[in-house]
């Protein structure tokens, strides 16, 4: 169980802080919600990629499967669409959850479901 909270912690630390650094090489210009959408896909690599390593460091940690890749992915995805969706069914987000980090938190959710 510790090992699978230091994941989280690596997970969100390494997604947050690395989407910027990556998507600084992919063309923009498509639009707000396929740019929101490729960010989302670059969070749920992260996630994947940080709990393949962590299996080979983190005792109890499984090593994920392609399959834990394509749930983070629709985590990630589902959180985009939380973001994108919510505002036009009249619900607002509170003031104080940066939108940016539903599709993060969505991703990590993803791959834990499939662990």
């Amino acid at each position: 169980m510790l090992g699978y909270l230091i994941l989280v912690a690596l997970q969100i630390v390494a997604a947050w802080y690395g989407e910027p650094q990556i998507s600084r090489f992919i063309p923009g210009g498509f639009g707000a919600i396929v740019n929101d959408c490729i960010e989302a896909a670059v969070y749920a690599v992260i996630v994947w990629i940080v709990g393949l390593v962590a299996s080979f460091v983190l005792q109890d940690v499984k090593m994920p499967a392609s399959s834990t890749l394509v749930s983070a992915l629709v985590g990630a995805l589902i959180g985009v669409a939380i973001v994108y969706l919510l505002p036009m069914a009249g619900i607002r987000l509170p003031a104080g959850i940066n939108k940016e980090f539903i599709p993060l938190a969505g991703a990590v959710l993803g791959y834990l479901v499939r662990r």
